[in-house]
């Protein structure tokens, strides 16, 4: 299944459930600012079994993405898992770089019938991914992890944090996401939310190398790539007239492009808000009163999110906003507006002449 194929005003192509905020790691760019408690009042194993029941019904190999926190803090989530594969869901599953994911743990994980196993290395050396992750050891046992993952036949993601701390690190973690047998590198545009707040990101224009280097890489690596809150990675790719998708012949799951919060995306809370990205926590209502379908498909935020032309700015006024349209999440972290211009977007569409936004803000 890939966006192209589907009807993202009908169902997400993915939808994460942030199973618990829990999680022993304190990363420096932690969206939900995990602690080592878990909530009280997290959806119980079967409010979640019943939220993947109604996942099941936006249709056939509907991606399920359960995050946190870390997932694996839960006891149920292998039971979770389970459930989500009889319905015909593709799970995959986020779990943190910890001494607790064994070998074991990632053969029981294949066994269970997860698709994919997403690891985060934002370092290319243990000093570095450490001190982001303020865990040592964090970088080894992540990458005793993607070995075990291969080694269970489970394909691995690789998730990296662009921001001015990472990026000078990126083709030497490039080497590494190789290096591991990868299917699929996410790299990730930070979003000043959560913990993020007291990261500095990239510039713009320095985004955009960024993005033109990233083209390069998917020509010639064996991996896919994908970025996250950053769709001006189309935008870049059309203007050097490459193709801006992964490598669905390689990939467990198929091609990851052409979505934004709310149109193709859809965060579910630990607690039961539907958000439309973990980025932009606006709420559109809960799982536990109310569909998620209905929710996902006629909740005015996402209706909003999805209509090209609501959006602001030189956004509204961009040429690529069919293909690209910014990132909600950025906009709404920086004016608390997500229908306003993306501030880590430097291109400005001609003849336009109304406000740009400050990527400073």
């Amino acid at each position: 299944m890939r966006p192209s194929t589907i009807d993202t005003s009908q169902r997400p192509f993915v939808l994460v459930w942030e199973l618990t905020q829990a999680c022993e790691l304190a990363c420096k760019h932690c969206r939900a600012e995990a602690q080592p408690q878990r909530h009280p009042d997290e959806l119980t194993t079967e409010e979640g079994k019943r939220l993947l029941d109604e996942a099941s019904e936006f249709g056939e190999n509907q991606l399920v993405v359960l995050s946190g926190g870390d997932p694996l803090y839960r006891d149920d989530t292998f039971e979770l898992i389970e459930h989500g594969v009889d319905q015909g869901l593709q799970m995959t599953l986020t779990p943190s770089g910890t001494a607790s994911l064994t070998p074991d743990r990632i053969e029981k994980l294949a066994d269970s019938g997860l698709r994919r196993l997403a690891l985060s290395i934002d370092g290319a050396t243990p000093a570095a991914h450490d001190g982001f992750r303020k865990e040592e050891g964090s970088f080894r046992q992540t990458v005793e992890a993607a070995r075990a993952a291969n080694e269970a036949g489970l394909p691995l993601q690789i998730n990296t944090t662009v921001c001015a701390e990472t990026v000078e690190q990126l083709p030497q973690l490039r080497e590494l996401v190789d290096d591991l047998g990868a299917v699929l590198w996410s790299v990730f545009f930070l979003v000043p939310v959560g913990r993020g707040e007291v990261l500095d990101p990239v510039p713009p224009e320095r985004a955009d190398r960024v993005m033109e280097w990233l083209t390069e890489v998917n020509d010639e690596a064996d991996f896919g790539i994908k970025t996250t809150e950053a769709p001006h990675y189309r935008r870049v790719a059309i203007q050097q007239r490459r193709s801006a998708t992964d490598k669905p012949e390689n990939d467990a799951i198929g091609r990851r492009t052409g979505i934004t919060a709310g149109d193709g995306f859809a965060f579910v809370s630990h607690t039961g808000e539907l958000y439309p990205s973990g980025f932009l926590p606006e709420p559109a209502g809960n799982v536990r009163t109310d569909s998620l379908v209905d929710l996902y498909r006629d909740a005015p935020l996402f209706e909003k999110l999805r209509d090209p032309d609501a959006l602001e700015g030189k956004c509204g006024a961009c040429e690529f906003r069919n293909v690209c349209g910014g990132s909600r999440s950025r906009a709404y972290a920086t004016t608390g507006d997500p229908l306003e211009s993306d501030p880590l977007c430097p291109y400005v569409p001609e003849g336009y002449d109304g406000p740009l936004p400050n990527p400073a803000d």
